[in-house]
């Protein structure tokens, strides 16, 4: 060998590595983004929200006012202001049909939103969030408009489910 580090040189190079891993742990943060503790909860409870401009952005109002109350409504004074945006789009994924009766499609359903401290304006977070459910399109017309209305609600519910989680993060820092 070329260099050989004597027993003591050894122990003490690695007692400054454990040392300089403890000293960068200790400035990292862990805790739970949803705890009473940490405040988060009651922010998110007081989140009021924008009107919602068709029935999927409603859709997605509605789960994201019963996500960040835990179901006690939206918040009659506020401390935030959430103003969204909701589009739907539908469209095949194949030009073909797979059978005579089916055809497979999607509904990508997107909100542009931003959170607002009302007290002094402060654009908190500002972001577009998409989720993309998939649909079997039947030949009937009332299941394939029932089939494009189930897929808009599933994604529209998982969108809420999206913001929220962003939400939260904002709100916890």
């Amino acid at each position: 060998m070329l260099f050989e580090l004597s027993p003591a040189l050894r122990r003490a190079s690695q007692l400054v590595l454990i040392l300089a891993a403890a000293v960068s742990l200790s400035a990292c943060q862990v805790r739970p983004l949803y705890s009473s503790t940490s405040g988060t909860p009651q922010k998110l409870a007081a989140i009021k929200f924008s009107a919602a401009g068709d029935r999927v952005g409603q859709v997605v109002r509605n789960q994201l006012i019963f996500l960040t109350s835990g179901g006690a409504g939206e918040a009659v004074t506020a401390d935030y202001q959430l103003a969204m945006s909701v589009t739907s789009v539908r469209a095949d994924i194949l030009d073909d049909q797979i059978s005579q009766s089916v055809t497979p499609g999607r509904v990508t359903v997107s909100a542009t939103y931003t959170l607002t401290k009302i007290s002094d304006g402060k654009v908190l977070r500002t972001a577009t969030r998409s989720v993309t459910s998939l649909v079997d399109i039947g030949n009937q017309q009332f299941a394939k408009l029932r089939a494009y209305r189930d897929a808009e609600d599933r994604a529209g519910r998982e969108l809420a489910e999206f913001i929220r989680a962003d939400l939260a993060a904002t709100l916890g820092r």
